[in-house]
């Protein structure tokens, strides 16, 4: 039986990922923060799924749980095959713009612990050849808007972090994937109007146990078309972009 970990298990992409690995009979570690709503989803995947299903408790913004909650998941599981890191917030720009202690903790909830995380995964598979290394980035990393620059900024940092580390890894044999999501129809999301290009998150949840299965290294977007819309955002020049309203 293989073995996934996952970071940020009770967000609603990572909930419709982890069904998909039940499905196909993978050991489930679910790390989060919540631990009630952790619990209940633990027994929702055993209960439907007939899943080996272990919880761990981590606190993004506390440094202390990041080692702690890998090696307590290793010394349940004796091995781990793939790592998933799918925590984040998505704060409200206006609001916390000029408050520096909330643009610190958004910063190091979706970037520097991501990363942190993403380094002790890597630590533990390098000097074994093998496993798989995703994180659920985003659209809003590629490049800067004035309504989420500080979680685009977060994002951006994870998405370039992981292409460098993946650069390290492809020589290790180690698949390092990053994510990255348009506008998916979650609880995160439930404040933003819902228009076409939102996707649902079991479609999105479905595409990464695909990639992640896969082993592939690289960066997808999720729905695909995100690619290429993502593409012409980047390419307007910064003297344009700049006059828009985003």
């Amino acid at each position: 039986m293989k073995t996934v970990l996952i970071y940020g298990a009770t967000s609603a992409i990572a909930q419709a990922t982890a069904v998909n690995f039940a499905l196909d009979k993978w050991k489930l570690l679910l790390v989060a923060k919540n631990e009630n709503k952790l619990n209940d989803l633990a027994n929702d995947l055993k209960t439907r799924y007939s899943a080996d299903v272990s919880t761990f408790y981590f606190d993004a913004i506390d440094d202390a749980t990041y080692q702690k909650s890998f090696d307590e998941a290793l010394a349940n599981a004796g091995a781990i095959d793939a790592v998933l890191i799918a925590h984040g917030t998505l704060p409200d720009q206006e609001k916390i713009a000029s408050n520096l202690d909330a643009i610190n903790r958004e910063i190091v909830a979706n970037g520097v612990s991501v990363v942190n995380l993403a380094t002790i995964a890597a630590n533990y598979f390098e000097p074994l050849g093998k496993g798989m290394i995703a994180v659920i980035s985003s659209v809003a990393g590629d490049r800067g808007r004035q309504s989420n620059y500080i979680y685009g900024a977060a994002k951006g940092f994870v998405s370039t972090y992981f292409q460098g580390l993946r650069n390290r890894m492809f020589h290790k044999g180690v698949s390092v994937l990053t994510i990255k999501p348009g506008f998916v129809d979650t609880p995160m999301t439930s404040h933003v109007p819902k228009n076409f290009l939102f996707a649902s998150y079991p479609a999105v949840g479905k595409k990464i146990f695909e990639a992640m299965k896969a082993g592939k290294s690289g960066v997808i977007y999720v729905p695909g078309f995100w690619r290429l819309i993502m593409c012409i955002v980047k390419s307007v020049p910064e003297s344009l972009f700049m006059k828009l309203k985003m």
